[in-house]
């Protein structure tokens, strides 16, 4: 029997295979040891958001108004029966989804369009880039100024400018001067918010767009498909998950809308643009009933919780996606 000795380096020298290093798993006592470093973010966290939300949770079964601070007393879930039976709070819920569904829906349909646009080569690409992101870099409060007194003023507003210029081209000597938010008011708290969101869906768009394999565009166009039939059956599919995490992300955000209500409308005229952000206001600050203004905050909490649960999973899809290609 011959034993073959494999040798490398100086003749004779048996060759020595290194032997795989065993890596132990730490034990409990190490794993903690591990996340103390993370400890003080998380004690920092639960300071933040946890302990405020366990606060609204006790005022919430209490029936409390400030205005009579010797009435206050425990009543179970009451203010909750409250919010869901108020005329006012259904109100609120239906101006929040009609302008949540509204602003959403529109934004990622133009976030596309300007998406496939800034997707092709062409001189400036950048600098239109930068330009169209800027709307969402304004802060909420100085968007909804911008609109109320730059575009929708009735006296000088954009709008209304360049109304009476169109009819002076025509021969009139003036056009209609419009009041814009009373006569609108939901679509002029819309169209506000479509211009600050549309930005948001178009940068996960173009992402998405990016991130579309080369090979299969370049295989469609040499089967002769049509930018039609290729943007509906490759595209489009390709889009999906970003699509739904767009609509998801944006759904989070514009559901909470309190800034351009208040700022535009105040929730007016009649309540058409109240939504449950400016109503839970009404209520904390107008009518001082504190335990129905937090029962309506934890509901809207628990609903923006089920939306991000959603969006967390659309995430986490995606990294699966990428992690397997």
């Amino acid at each position: 029997m011959t034993t073959l000795i494999e040798t490398s380096g100086t003749p004779g020298t048996p060759k020595t295979q290194p032997r795989p290093v065993r890596r132990r798993k730490p034990t409990g006592a190490g794993k903690w040891r591990r996340r103390i470093p993370l400890l003080p973010a998380l004690i920092f966290t639960i300071v933040v958001t946890q302990l405020p939300f366990m606060a609204t949770l006790v005022i919430s079964t209490f029936q409390w108004n400030i205005l009579k601070p010797g009435e206050r007393h425990f009543v179970g879930l009451s203010n909750f029966t409250f919010v869901f039976t108020d005329e006012r709070l259904r109100s609120a819920v239906l101006n929040t989804v009609v302008l949540t569904a509204s602003v959403v829906l529109i934004s990622v349909v133009l976030g596309l369009g300007l998406a496939m646009l800034l997707d092709r080569r062409f001189v400036g690409r950048g600098l239109a880039r930068t330009l169209l992101i800027a709307p969402f870099l304004v802060m909420p409060v100085a968007s909804a100024l911008l609109w109320k007194h730059a575009i929708y003023n009735p006296d000088y507003g954009l709008l209304n400018g360049t109304l009476n210029a169109v009819y002076r081209l025509f021969g009139a000597d003036n056009g209609p001067t419009i009041d814009w938010i009373s006569s609108y008011p939901m679509p002029a708290v819309v169209l506000s918010l479509v211009w600050q969101w549309t930005p948001f869906m178009m940068l996960i768009l173009l992402a998405g767009l990016q991130a579309q394999p080369g090979d299969v565009l370049e295989a469609a166009r040499v089967d002769g498909a049509s930018a039609m039939a290729t943007f509906r059956f490759i595209t489009l599919p390709h889009l999906r998950q970003y699509l739904e995490l767009g609509i998801l992300l944006g759904t989070i955000y514009v559901v909470q809308t309190f800034d351009a209500v208040y700022t535009i409308t105040q929730g007016g005229p009649g309540s058409q643009t109240t939504n449950l952000p400016y109503e839970i206001y009404l209520t904390m600050f107008r009518k001082y009933e504190y335990g129905e203004a937090a029962a309506a905050g934890v509901v809207v909490v628990l609903g923006s919780i089920v939306i991000a649960t959603f969006a967390l999973r659309t995430i986490a899809s995606l990294f699966r996606e990428e992690i397997s290609r």
